[in-house]
């Protein structure tokens, strides 16, 4: 099992910046990737950034240019700087790992707010 803990979460003015960390332990191989998502109130969740195979990095269209997500492989850890944020941005943000088997854990997640 693996077990993810988010935080850096909070109440932020429009425009500001946040930077989000989670720390994944437990049975991790070397080539899960990790990532982020997110849920506003009655909305879906959705993809905001994630690493895939090779390294490589995908975002979604929304939030390009604005956030940043990176990794240090030897503390099993992700970030997620994020800067000009937008009240749309608000929603409850949780992290992912991915094993090479496709399967996903998701963290309990931690509330960005932003305030226009």
């Amino acid at each position: 099992q693996v077990q993810l803990v988010e935080s850096g979460g909070g109440l932020v003015q429009s425009g500001g910046s946040l930077r989000l960390s989670c720390a994944a332990s437990g049975r991790i191989f070397s080539s899960s990737t990790m990532g982020w998502y997110r849920q506003a109130p009655g909305n879906a969740r959705e993809l905001v950034a994630t690493f895939i195979s090779g390294g490589l990095t995908n975002y979604a269209d929304s939030v390009k240019g604005r956030f940043t997500i990176s990794r240090d492989s030897a503390k099993n850890t992700v970030f997620l700087q994020m800067n000009s944020l937008k009240p749309e941005d608000t929603g409850v943000y949780y992290c992912t790992i991915t094993n090479q088997w496709g399967q996903t854990s998701w963290g309990p997640g931690t509330q960005v707010t932003v305030s226009s």
